[in-house]
Protein backbone atom coordinates (compact mmCIF):
# COMPACT_ATOMS: atom_id res chain seq x y z
CA UNK A 1 0.00 0.00 0.00
CA UNK A 2 0.88 3.61 -1.01
CA UNK A 3 2.49 5.46 2.21
CA UNK A 4 -0.21 7.84 3.39
CA UNK A 5 1.39 11.38 3.42
CA UNK A 6 0.47 14.92 5.46
CA UNK A 7 0.46 16.17 1.75
CA UNK A 8 -2.13 13.67 -0.34
CA UNK A 9 -4.31 14.29 3.19
CA UNK A 10 -4.47 18.11 2.42
CA UNK A 11 -4.67 17.97 -1.16
CA UNK A 12 -7.89 15.29 -0.65
CA UNK A 13 -9.19 17.78 1.81
CA UNK A 14 -8.69 20.75 -0.33
CA UNK A 15 -10.36 18.94 -3.04
CA UNK A 16 -13.75 17.94 -0.79
CA UNK A 17 -13.96 20.60 1.72
CA UNK A 18 -13.66 17.26 4.88
CA UNK A 19 -12.06 17.16 7.82
CA UNK A 20 -8.66 16.09 8.18
CA UNK A 21 -9.32 12.94 9.58
CA UNK A 22 -12.38 11.79 7.52
CA UNK A 23 -9.67 12.36 4.40
CA UNK A 24 -6.76 10.22 6.56
CA UNK A 25 -9.48 7.45 6.77
CA UNK A 26 -10.59 7.39 3.58
CA UNK A 27 -7.45 7.45 1.98
CA UNK A 28 -6.29 4.33 3.94
CA UNK A 29 -9.14 2.67 3.17
CA UNK A 30 -8.47 3.17 -0.50
CA UNK A 31 -4.95 2.05 0.04
CA UNK A 32 -3.68 5.73 -1.36
CA UNK A 33 -5.90 6.14 -4.09
CA UNK A 34 -7.07 9.58 -4.15
CA UNK A 35 -9.56 8.98 -6.67
CA UNK A 36 -10.88 6.56 -4.45
CA UNK A 37 -10.77 7.98 -1.44
CA UNK A 38 -12.86 10.85 -2.87
CA UNK A 39 -15.45 8.56 -3.93
CA UNK A 40 -15.41 7.10 -0.77
CA UNK A 41 -16.00 10.18 0.79
CA UNK A 42 -18.81 11.06 -1.46
CA UNK A 43 -20.50 8.16 -0.33
CA UNK A 44 -20.11 8.72 3.14
CA UNK A 45 -20.69 11.95 3.31
CA UNK A 46 -24.30 11.05 1.74
CA UNK A 47 -24.78 8.94 4.52
CA UNK A 48 -24.15 11.59 6.82
CA UNK A 49 -26.44 13.80 5.56
CA UNK A 50 -29.16 11.03 6.24
CA UNK A 51 -27.88 10.81 9.55
CA UNK A 52 -27.66 14.20 10.31
CA UNK A 53 -31.41 14.80 9.10
CA UNK A 54 -33.23 14.11 12.68
CA UNK A 55 -31.20 16.53 14.29
CA UNK A 56 -32.66 20.07 15.43
CA UNK A 57 -31.39 22.89 13.57
CA UNK A 58 -32.92 26.00 15.23
CA UNK A 59 -29.68 28.39 14.11
CA UNK A 60 -29.06 29.90 11.41
CA UNK A 61 -29.48 33.06 9.06
CA UNK A 62 -31.64 35.28 6.57
CA UNK A 63 -30.69 35.85 3.33
CA UNK A 64 -32.28 37.74 0.71
CA UNK A 65 -32.09 38.30 -2.83
CA UNK A 66 -33.93 41.22 -5.44
CA UNK A 67 -33.94 40.92 -9.22
CA UNK A 68 -36.14 43.06 -11.08
CA UNK A 69 -39.43 42.78 -9.78
CA UNK A 70 -39.36 40.06 -7.78
CA UNK A 71 -37.53 39.57 -4.64
CA UNK A 72 -37.32 36.56 -1.53
CA UNK A 73 -36.61 36.69 1.93
CA UNK A 74 -35.49 33.45 3.31
CA UNK A 75 -34.92 31.45 6.80
CA UNK A 76 -32.00 28.70 6.43
CA UNK A 77 -31.22 27.20 9.55
CA UNK A 78 -28.23 24.67 11.12
CA UNK A 79 -27.34 23.38 14.31
CA UNK A 80 -24.90 25.75 15.85
CA UNK A 81 -24.04 29.44 15.60
CA UNK A 82 -20.51 28.49 14.75
CA UNK A 83 -21.51 27.07 11.58
CA UNK A 84 -24.11 29.94 11.21
CA UNK A 85 -20.98 32.46 10.61
CA UNK A 86 -19.35 29.83 7.95
CA UNK A 87 -18.81 31.29 4.72
CA UNK A 88 -19.57 27.99 3.09
CA UNK A 89 -22.65 28.19 4.48
CA UNK A 90 -23.69 31.89 4.22
CA UNK A 91 -22.67 30.88 0.47
CA UNK A 92 -25.26 28.67 0.31
CA UNK A 93 -28.42 30.76 2.35
CA UNK A 94 -27.24 33.25 -0.67
CA UNK A 95 -28.10 30.66 -3.20
CA UNK A 96 -31.41 29.75 -1.89
CA UNK A 97 -32.60 32.88 -1.96
CA UNK A 98 -31.77 33.62 -5.29
CA UNK A 99 -33.08 30.35 -6.62
CA UNK A 100 -35.82 31.19 -4.85
CA UNK A 101 -36.30 34.40 -6.95
CA UNK A 102 -35.47 32.44 -10.00
CA UNK A 103 -37.73 29.44 -9.76
CA UNK A 104 -40.39 31.11 -7.57
CA UNK A 105 -41.47 27.93 -5.89
CA UNK A 106 -44.67 27.04 -4.91
CA UNK A 107 -43.68 25.29 -1.85
CA UNK A 108 -40.26 25.61 0.50
CA UNK A 109 -41.00 21.49 -0.54
CA UNK A 110 -40.19 22.48 -3.60
CA UNK A 111 -37.55 24.68 -3.08
CA UNK A 112 -35.95 22.44 -0.76
CA UNK A 113 -35.84 20.31 -3.59
CA UNK A 114 -33.96 22.45 -5.87
CA UNK A 115 -31.04 23.08 -3.94
CA UNK A 116 -31.02 19.70 -2.43
CA UNK A 117 -27.71 19.13 -4.24
CA UNK A 118 -25.56 21.60 -2.50
CA UNK A 119 -27.62 21.41 0.36
CA UNK A 120 -25.74 17.86 0.33
CA UNK A 121 -22.85 19.01 0.13
CA UNK A 122 -22.41 21.82 2.25
CA UNK A 123 -23.74 18.92 5.21
CA UNK A 124 -20.52 17.11 4.01
CA UNK A 125 -18.64 20.04 4.47
CA UNK A 126 -19.63 21.00 8.08
CA UNK A 127 -20.77 18.39 9.46
CA UNK A 128 -24.09 19.78 10.86
CA UNK A 129 -28.04 19.19 9.79
CA UNK A 130 -28.95 22.20 7.30
CA UNK A 131 -32.38 23.04 6.23
CA UNK A 132 -34.34 25.55 4.26
CA UNK A 133 -37.40 26.34 6.78
CA UNK A 134 -39.48 28.89 5.02
CA UNK A 135 -39.05 31.84 2.03
CA UNK A 136 -41.56 34.19 0.54
CA UNK A 137 -41.32 35.89 -2.62
CA UNK A 138 -42.99 38.86 -3.30
CA UNK A 139 -43.46 39.91 -7.30
CA UNK A 140 -44.51 43.25 -7.67
CA UNK A 141 -44.89 46.08 -9.56
CA UNK A 142 -43.64 48.39 -7.09
CA UNK A 143 -40.22 48.53 -5.50
CA UNK A 144 -38.58 46.03 -3.13
CA UNK A 145 -35.98 46.69 -0.79
CA UNK A 146 -34.70 44.56 2.44
CA UNK A 147 -32.68 45.11 5.76
CA UNK A 148 -31.00 42.38 7.52
CA UNK A 149 -30.38 43.37 10.83
CA UNK A 150 -26.38 42.85 12.41
CA UNK A 151 -23.66 40.20 11.78
CA UNK A 152 -25.55 37.37 12.77
CA UNK A 153 -27.79 38.39 10.25
CA UNK A 154 -31.25 36.60 12.43
CA UNK A 155 -33.87 39.14 12.02
CA UNK A 156 -34.67 40.99 8.49
CA UNK A 157 -37.92 41.76 6.79
CA UNK A 158 -38.75 42.41 2.81
CA UNK A 159 -40.22 45.40 1.83
CA UNK A 160 -42.75 46.21 -1.02
CA UNK A 161 -42.97 50.11 -1.22
CA UNK A 162 -43.30 53.51 -3.46
CA UNK A 163 -41.19 56.23 -3.36
CA UNK A 164 -37.72 56.67 -2.21
CA UNK A 165 -35.33 53.66 -0.87
CA UNK A 166 -33.61 54.90 1.66
CA UNK A 167 -36.95 55.99 3.10
CA UNK A 168 -38.31 52.70 2.75
CA UNK A 169 -35.17 51.15 4.28
CA UNK A 170 -35.19 53.13 6.95
CA UNK A 171 -38.94 51.74 7.50
CA UNK A 172 -37.73 48.49 7.32
CA UNK A 173 -35.34 49.12 10.25
CA UNK A 174 -38.46 49.75 12.20
CA UNK A 175 -40.31 46.88 11.02
CA UNK A 176 -37.38 45.04 12.39
CA UNK A 177 -37.47 46.88 15.85
CA UNK A 178 -41.32 47.31 16.70
CA UNK A 179 -42.73 44.15 14.89
CA UNK A 180 -45.66 45.17 13.50
CA UNK A 181 -48.15 42.11 12.40
CA UNK A 182 -49.21 44.10 9.41
CA UNK A 183 -49.36 47.56 7.40
CA UNK A 184 -52.59 48.99 8.35
CA UNK A 185 -56.10 48.41 10.25
CA UNK A 186 -57.94 46.83 7.98
CA UNK A 187 -55.34 43.73 7.60
CA UNK A 188 -55.73 43.05 11.20
CA UNK A 189 -57.51 39.64 11.44
CA UNK A 190 -60.94 40.12 12.17
CA UNK A 191 -60.98 37.66 15.13
CA UNK A 192 -58.20 38.85 16.54
CA UNK A 193 -60.18 42.35 16.97
CA UNK A 194 -63.64 40.84 18.76
CA UNK A 195 -61.17 38.66 21.04
CA UNK A 196 -59.65 42.04 22.25
CA UNK A 197 -62.59 43.62 22.25
CA UNK A 198 -64.08 41.12 24.44
CA UNK A 199 -61.58 41.24 26.75
CA UNK A 200 -62.01 44.89 27.04
CA UNK A 201 -65.66 44.92 27.19
CA UNK A 202 -65.57 42.45 30.25
CA UNK A 203 -63.11 44.17 32.00
CA UNK A 204 -64.92 47.78 31.95
CA UNK A 205 -68.09 45.57 33.04
CA UNK A 206 -66.21 44.55 35.88
CA UNK A 207 -64.60 48.13 37.04
CA UNK A 208 -68.59 49.12 37.50
CA UNK A 209 -68.46 51.97 34.96
CA UNK A 210 -71.61 52.79 33.37
CA UNK A 211 -72.54 51.53 30.03
CA UNK A 212 -71.86 54.53 27.64
CA UNK A 213 -68.34 55.11 29.27
CA UNK A 214 -67.40 51.83 29.13
CA UNK A 215 -68.67 51.71 25.65
CA UNK A 216 -66.03 54.41 24.68
CA UNK A 217 -63.09 52.75 27.55
CA UNK A 218 -63.77 49.60 24.85
CA UNK A 219 -62.94 51.87 21.77
CA UNK A 220 -59.89 53.72 23.04
CA UNK A 221 -58.31 50.42 23.68
CA UNK A 222 -59.24 48.97 20.34
CA UNK A 223 -58.23 51.72 18.88
CA UNK A 224 -54.95 51.82 20.87
CA UNK A 225 -53.96 48.11 20.35
CA UNK A 226 -54.61 48.56 16.36
CA UNK A 227 -51.95 51.46 17.11
CA UNK A 228 -49.66 48.87 18.02
CA UNK A 229 -50.18 45.66 15.86
CA UNK A 230 -49.59 47.69 12.86
CA UNK A 231 -46.86 49.23 10.69
CA UNK A 232 -48.73 52.63 10.47
CA UNK A 233 -50.24 53.27 13.36
CA UNK A 234 -46.88 52.58 15.28
CA UNK A 235 -44.51 55.68 16.84
CA UNK A 236 -41.44 55.52 14.25
CA UNK A 237 -38.89 54.50 16.11
CA UNK A 238 -36.34 57.06 14.49
CA UNK A 239 -39.11 60.03 15.45
CA UNK A 240 -41.56 58.79 18.20
CA UNK A 241 -43.19 61.85 18.18
CA UNK A 242 -44.41 61.01 14.70
CA UNK A 243 -46.32 57.57 13.25
CA UNK A 244 -44.95 55.61 11.17
CA UNK A 245 -47.94 56.63 8.20
CA UNK A 246 -46.92 60.29 8.93
CA UNK A 247 -43.46 59.65 8.06
CA UNK A 248 -43.94 58.19 4.80
CA UNK A 249 -46.45 61.08 4.12
CA UNK A 250 -43.66 63.43 4.88
CA UNK A 251 -41.48 61.73 2.35
CA UNK A 252 -44.18 60.63 -0.35
CA UNK A 253 -43.89 57.17 0.58
CA UNK A 254 -46.02 54.16 0.77
CA UNK A 255 -45.02 50.79 2.14
CA UNK A 256 -47.40 48.75 0.47
CA UNK A 257 -46.19 45.39 2.17
CA UNK A 258 -43.70 43.41 4.18
CA UNK A 259 -42.35 39.91 5.04
CA UNK A 260 -40.35 39.62 8.48
CA UNK A 261 -38.24 37.01 9.95
CA UNK A 262 -36.40 36.23 13.12
CA UNK A 263 -34.43 32.83 12.37
CA UNK A 264 -35.64 30.04 15.18
CA UNK A 265 -39.05 31.50 15.66
CA UNK A 266 -41.16 28.66 16.58
CA UNK A 267 -38.33 26.08 16.69
CA UNK A 268 -38.24 24.31 20.39
CA UNK A 269 -34.41 24.22 20.76
CA UNK A 270 -32.48 20.98 22.71
CA UNK A 271 -30.14 22.36 25.06
CA UNK A 272 -26.92 20.54 24.27
CA UNK A 273 -23.88 19.36 26.69
CA UNK A 274 -20.99 20.12 24.59
CA UNK A 275 -18.70 19.35 27.65
CA UNK A 276 -20.30 15.53 27.76
CA UNK A 277 -20.19 15.24 24.42
CA UNK A 278 -16.51 16.04 23.84
CA UNK A 279 -15.78 13.55 26.91
CA UNK A 280 -17.54 10.95 25.18
CA UNK A 281 -16.33 11.60 21.79
CA UNK A 282 -12.47 10.70 23.53
CA UNK A 283 -13.26 7.41 25.51
CA UNK A 284 -14.43 5.98 21.53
Amino acid sequence: MAEITAKMVADLRAATGLGMMECKKALVEAEGNMEKAEEILRIKSGAKAGKLAGRTAAEGVLAYAVEGNAGALVEVNCETDFVAKDAGFLAFAQSVAKTAVAKKPASVEELAALVEEERKAVIAKLGENISVRRFQVIETANSLTAYIHGAAATEGVLVEFKGAEDVARKVGMHIVAAKPQCVSEDQVDAETVEKERHIYTQQAIESGKPAEIAAKMVEGRIKKFLAEVTLNGQAFVMNPDQTVAEFLKANGAEVVSFVRYKVGDGIEKKEVDYAAEVAAAAKV
